[in-house]
């Protein structure tokens, strides 16, 4: 299907839609497709945010958040969104964005790539482990990581 760089208003729009797609299908809130869209641009234009678009429709999207790191002399990059069309699932293009994610953020400098994912997405954990992700600390017998948020 072929991974790209959102580029342009009309990426970033296409990117929005997908976003509120997702949002949606998981009952979250969100901004409309418009209002995201500009806040996208805002954050590509910064140029600590990549959007990645699956398919010249795009079928699917991840969004990269990049930062340096406290922790190591590179960044790290923070894999914010990774979101495949209900229709179009299990077709490969989910890891096919993901790997595509890597190496984007590789070029970039990031010496690690993070995300969360919902204990109860099996599909989405299934596909971050089979690409090497661990929700292990530092090994694979490792305590268990654990995500918390707060609203503020």
């Amino acid at each position: 299907m072929g991974v790209r760089r959102a580029t342009g208003a009309s990426d970033l729009a296409a990117a929005a839609r997908l976003l509120h797609a997702f949002n949606t299908e998981y009952d979250e809130p969100c901004p409309e497709p418009e209002a995201h869209a500009t806040r996208l641009a805002e954050l590509v234009a910064d140029g600590d945010t990549v959007v990645l678009l699956s398919g010249d429709e795009p079928l699917g999207l991840a969004v990269l958040r990049l930062r340096k790191s406290l922790w190591i002399p590179g960044l790290e990059c923070y894999l914010a969104e990774l979101y495949i069309a209900p229709a179009e699932r299990g077709r490969g293009l989910g890891r096919e964005l993901l790997h595509a994610a890597v190496d984007v953020a590789r070029a970039a400098g990031a010496g690690y790539m993070d995300l969360n994912t919902g204990e109860d997405d099996t599909a989405a954990r299934r596909l971050y482990e089979a690409t090497g992700f661990s929700s292990r600390e530092g090994r694979a017998e490792g305590p268990r990581n654990l995500y918390y948020e707060r609203e503020l």
